[in-house]
């Protein structure tokens, strides 16, 4: 039988290879096989890669986000809670520092419910789930721990390589890859509260609108899917960028429309990447990232997070362009609202809420040396 299933996905690795696409119900077919763990490791592996190399269809990480949220999800229900979400597929070619996770605390700080969707690193430094951890805020807990941060802090992550959300595979098939593939998208959609809208990056221009068009496929009603670039460089990134133009597609209105931005279009300079660098250690990203969210950051990195929060604003309607939406986080931040709401979902997203608190003193007398 195990034979026989390697052989049939073998015909469907080869389809990919010759490039011909999967409708929908083939890829949900095909990747319930993966995360089931039924077909050899190696055939996995190829399944994956082939479909990278051909380049993915909105039908096929369609596919991929149905096996993925029926078979591998711990779902939550916020009622008529209006959550969004700030989620980047990471595998980009140019490494930043945390920049969506800071913008999820601005934006949760400015009155959005954000309920995040993430994973620990696999190609960088510190990924959204590492920083977290740093912060004090609790990674593995259930699900149902995380929705009552959303409700009452405005904010909580779902760790995406955790079995407390994702209880079959994810975190295993995510562990083992380094490069990014359809997997990555399926995954990053496959959010246990299903929002609505969401600000999404993804780590190639190329995939802005199958992305886009997936979303629409599953229910989203407002989206922003965005790729930042470097001026003069190939290098790109899974967040808007200070560094160059950011270009991206909004859903709205069940349609889907370009777009791209320059920093200027929103009164910031162009910022020289290096300052956006990612850190060479977590403890010194998390420091940094505290001194931030105190309004003690360099205006590099906080230029990256008012803007990216700024686009969270916008396509959560809370303003009615850009500009403001930068103006908004900017004064968020200078306010002290960042840093309560960093302290809140440190309290709220916790076990052992003492424990994330002395975690997140200790950074705050680090960022205080510095």
């Amino acid at each position: 039988m195990e034979w026989e299933k390697n052989r049939e996905f073998g015909r469907t690795i080869g389809r990919l290879i010759n490039h011909r696409h999967l409708d929908q119900e083939e890829a949900y077919a095909a990747f319930s096989l993966v995360l089931n763990d039924e077909v050899s490791e190696m055939q996995q592996g190829a399944f994956l890669a082939a479909l990278t190399a051909k380049g993915e269809t909105a039908a096929e990480v369609a596919g991929g986000w149905k096996a993925v949220y029926e078979l591998d999800t711990n779902k939550v229900d916020f009622g008529d809670l209006p959550i969004v979400d700030n989620c980047g597929t990471g595998m980009d070619s140019f490494k930043t520092f945390n920049i969506s996770t800071a913008a999820s605390v601005v934006a949760a700080a400015a009155g959005l419910a954000v309920a995040r969707h993430g994973a620990r690193a696999i190609t960088s430094s510190c990924g959204t789930v590492d920083m977290a951890e740093r912060l004090g805020v609790d990674v593995e807990c259930p699900v149902e721990v995380v929705a009552a941060s959303v409700r009452t802090a405005g904010l909580g992550l779902f760790n995406g390589m955790s079995p407390a959300v994702h209880p079959i595979a994810l975190g295993r098939i995510l562990s083992q890859i380094a490069f990014g593939s359809p997997l990555n998208i399926a995954a990053s959609l496959a959010h246990p509260a299903m929002p609505r809208v969401a600000l999404r990056g993804v780590y190639d221009r190329s995939l802005l609108m199958p992305v886009a068009e997936t979303m629409r496929t599953i229910g989203y009603t407002d989206a922003l899917v965005v790729h930042g670039t470097i001026a003069g460089s190939s290098l790109g990134m899974d967040e808007a960028s200070v560094c160059g133009t950011t270009y991206g597609v909004w859903l709205k209105d069940g349609r889907i429309t370009s777009h791209l931005w320059q920093p200027s279009d929103c009164g910031l300079q162009l910022h020289d990447p290096a300052g956006l660098r990612a850190d060479s250690d977590p403890e010194t990203a998390a420091v940094r990232m505290y001194r931030l969210l105190a309004g003690r950051g360099s205006a590099a990195r906080t230029d990256a997070v008012v803007l990216n929060s700024g686009l969270l604003l916008l396509v959560s309607d809370t303003v009615n362009n850009l500009e403001d939406g930068v103006a908004l986080a900017r004064a968020t931040i200078q306010s002290g609202a960042a840093l309560a709401t960093l302290e809140s979902w440190v309290r709220n997203q916790n076990r052992d809420p003492e424990q994330g608190l002395a975690r997140l003193n200790n950074l705050q007398r680090e960022a205080g040396r510095q």
